[in-house]
């Protein structure tokens, strides 16, 4: 083999390298949730929307019968209408997709999920006009938990 049929095979193996890298990191970005809620309940296909619209995440919306079987694990005080999971973490309720993003990228020890609980006016999902509540997001896990972020409520 010739330095220059080398040269050439090597050029050819790095730019296969570089474009299954970045086949990989595309496959990455548009990973999936799977949403469990109850058929009848229309905010959370309006959450699954705000996710997908951040634009990096699919949601698959699931009708499930036994959502009590589902949200196993999530702390009871903190439960919501729907359940996502996601690359091994628990998202509950309305929890903003830049906080998913977060716990995402962070990837935080004994962290086993994100919640929002119950329904708070304007988190997503629950938008009505510019009325918003105050409202946290909780991590949670088997080392407790913490408020992950806080979301302003407005008065208007």
């Amino acid at each position: 083999m010739t330095d220059r049929t080398r040269k050439g095979a090597r050029r050819m193996l790095a730019s296969s390298a570089a474009i299954f890298v970045a086949a990989c990191a595309g496959v990455a970005q548009a990973a999936s949730f799977t949403m469990y809620r109850d058929r009848d309940c229309g905010c959370c296909l309006d959450w699954a929307d705000h996710v997908e619209q951040a634009g990096k995440h699919d949601v698959k919306a699931v009708d499930h019968p036994g959502m009590a079987a589902v949200k196993a694990g999530v702390p009871a005080d903190l439960i919501s209408c729907h359940t996502a999971i996601m690359a091994g973490y628990v998202i509950e309720g309305h929890v903003p997709a830049a906080d998913v993003e977060r716990l995402l990228s962070e990837r935080p020890a004994g962290v086993t999920g994100l919640a929002v609980a119950g329904m708070p006016m304007g988190s997503p999902g629950m938008e009505h006009g510019h009325h918003r509540q105050a409202y946290k997001v909780v991590a949670f896990g088997p080392d407790g938990r913490s408020v992950w972020a806080s979301h302003n409520g407005s008065t208007s």
